[in-house]
């Protein structure tokens, strides 16, 4: 079983469930049940449009809330097969098997690469080892079946995926999930960018953004308060 002793602190719905900061991802938890109340939604992709607005972040934060939000486990999965960090992030030793492996090897079952998380009603698929191209392998009709048998173990499945730009990877993932959230970085990612990457998706995929290090005071906070001691809450735009 995975320990979760060296957790980045930035995880906050794992190590500080109760801090203003994890509060914004139970609101966007509660969000995505919302959502899930009027449509089929248990496997969600977290990407967005660049390297660093903080995605991996958001998905192991949302991952989190969701596990402490009700009885089912959660699963999260790195589906970042070139440049994986969610072991990384976690402290977890990323030396077993994972989703690149199970991809290329149908033998291999949901059940052989998950790693539960001590502690928390989560449970872990690092990415693994890419043997041979990237899009090649996320390709293989093998994805939607891995899904399939993940569906059947989990409440929900969230996926930390690639940018969108420039490569395709987390175009061709999002059509084996149910929806798809966008991070963007406030005040800092291009919105021809953010166009450019929406353009990608298939609309009624797309949940929603969620505005990574935004500045503007949330509930009556002031900025000052809000950058010194919450300076990588994410939140919720308006549902696309």
């Amino acid at each position: 079983m995975a320990k979760a002793a060296k957790v980045d602190t930035h995880l906050v719905s794992l190590t500080a469930p109760a801090s203003f900061a994890a509060e914004q991802y139970q609101g966007l938890r509660l969000t995505i049940e919302r959502l899930g109340r009027s449509r089929d939604l248990k496997v969600i992709a977290i990407s967005s449009p660049a390297a660093g607005d903080g995605k991996t972040v958001t998905a192991i934060n949302l991952a989190g809330a969701l596990a402490r939000g009700g009885d089912e486990r959660v699963l999260l999965i790195d589906a970042d097969l070139r440049r994986p960090s969610v072991a990384r992030q976690l402290g977890l030793v990323d030396a077993r098997k994972g989703l690149a492996d199970a991809l290329a090897d149908g033998g291999i079952a949901v059940a052989d690469v998950v790693q539960p998380l001590k502690g928390f009603n989560l449970d872990i698929v690092t990415a693994g080892v890419p043997r041979g191209g990237v899009s090649q392998i996320l390709r293989s009709p093998r994805l939607d079946a891995f899904i399939q048998e993940a569906r059947q173990r989990y409440g929900f499945i969230v996926l930390d995926t690639p940018p969108l730009l420039p490569v395709f990877d987390s175009a061709l993932l999002a059509k084996s999930v149910d929806g798809v959230l966008m991070v963007v970085s406030a005040n800092q990612t291009p919105r021809k960018l953010l166009g450019e990457s929406l353009n990608m998706l298939e609309p009624s995929k797309v949940l929603g953004i969620v505005f990574n290090r935004d500045e503007r005071p949330l509930f009556g906070y002031y900025n000052s308060y809000y950058r010194e001691y919450f300076p990588d809450v994410s939140r919720v735009a308006s549902e696309a």
